[in-house]
């Protein structure tokens, strides 16, 4: 169908999806989750074209995906342990069909539906098993995404082309994907011009920002701060700035195990709610639940944009970031900061 970001499209029953799965509650290896029959018969809008994802199972780079789709749907982590990712929810687009905005009419015909393959029990049943430790492992859309896509390699001009003609992304997006990525290029080359091409890059820090990839303060080995705002949901707060976030880590970038990574970067010194404390997930490499010594903190409209991110630039994906407390610090709930923390909120649709 060659779905597009801004369509709008109905999700297909829960008999037509179910014709098109294997036993494994699976197409072309991309298993249906339980919860996603929740929203067969409804209509949504499309967020991005998933053409492309990024592996964290194995590579950390980015993989092709055929025919993948991104509604503005996130996992609610019930048929997983209470798993607090909150990942995208990934569609295949024999799922969606396309809908006629002016005339409000479905466009696709009805699809061929085999009822003797797969039920929802057996989507239910895949989401779990036992591994020989007796321990119970999960398996989720995101732990098979190495089984569900192929390699990507950065230098492929064909998902830039796709990055634009589907609408994720401006030719100004791309542009200054390209320049990054340039100077990532010249500065990682060997030439030793790190410390002139980072003044450079500060001096344009209007246009794009400040630089993002800067070594922590705290030397290694020296334990980094910790600090508790019992932060809930709901609450308004603002990313401090980003050199006082650098004051809490190491020269890894870290602060108690956790990367501050430059993708979070353009988020400092805005309001944000809090949308959720995270205290258990998935790790999507050993498959098990792990509870967090520290819970972290997801902010409203808050996900990794692939600004920085080496070799998966624009990638759809859209995970959503984690915070320390102690980069954070509680805003008072007033006209002002509230009108701020619209105005700063980036959307999710957001191509430039």
């Amino acid at each position: 169908m060659r779905l597009c970001a801004g369509e709008w499209v109905e999700i297909r029953s829960k008999e037509e999806i179910l014709g098109t799965l294997d036993k494994n509650g699976r197409m072309e290896g991309l298993p249906f989750m339980p919860q996603m029959f929740q929203y067969c018969g409804q209509r949504f809008k499309i967020y991005k074209r998933a053409h492309k994802t990024c592996d964290f199972v194995y590579t950390g780079s980015s993989r092709w995906l055929l025919n993948g789709i991104h509604l503005d749907l996130r996992c609610d982590g019930v048929a997983y342990g209470g798993c607090q990712h909150a990942c995208l929810l990934y569609w295949k687009e024999a799922w969606l069909k396309r809908v006629d905005e002016e005339r409000n009419s479905v466009l696709e015909p009805l699809i061929l539906i085999n009822t003797s393959v797969c039920t929802e029990a057996d989507v239910s049943a895949g989401t779990h098993t036992l591994n020989e430790l007796n321990e119970v492992i999960y398996t989720c859309q995101g732990t098979e995404i190495p089984h569900f896509t192929k390699p990507l390699p950065w230098w492929d001009i064909r998902q830039y082309i796709e990055d634009y003609t589907s609408g994720n992304a401006s030719i100004s997006r791309l542009l200054k994907g390209f320049a990054y990525g340039l100077f990532q290029t010249i500065e990682n080359s060997g030439m030793k011009l790190g410390r002139p091409l980072r003044w450079l890059y500060d001096l344009f820090e209007p246009l794009w920002g400040p630089y993002p990839r800067r070594p922590g303060k705290i030397p290694q080995g020296q334990p980094t701060p910790f600090y508790s705002l019992d932060l809930q949901v709901g609450e308004l707060v603002r990313v401090k700035s980003y050199n006082e976030i650098l004051a809490t880590l190491n020269k890894d970038g870290k602060n108690r195990g956790l990367q501050f990574d430059a993708e979070l970067v353009p988020y400092c010194g805005k309001i944000f709610r809090v949308k959720d404390r995270v205290t258990t997930f998935i790790d999507e490499k050993t498959r098990k639940l792990v509870t967090l010594k520290n819970p972290s903190i997801i902010l409203e409209g808050v996900y990794c944009q692939s600004r920085h991110s080496k070799c998966r630039m624009i990638c759809p994906r859209s995970i959503l970031s984690w915070w320390r407390e102690i980069w954070l610090e509680r805003v008072a709930e007033t006209t002002d900061s509230v009108a701020t923390s619209v105005s700063d909120k980036p959307t999710i649709n957001e191509n430039v």
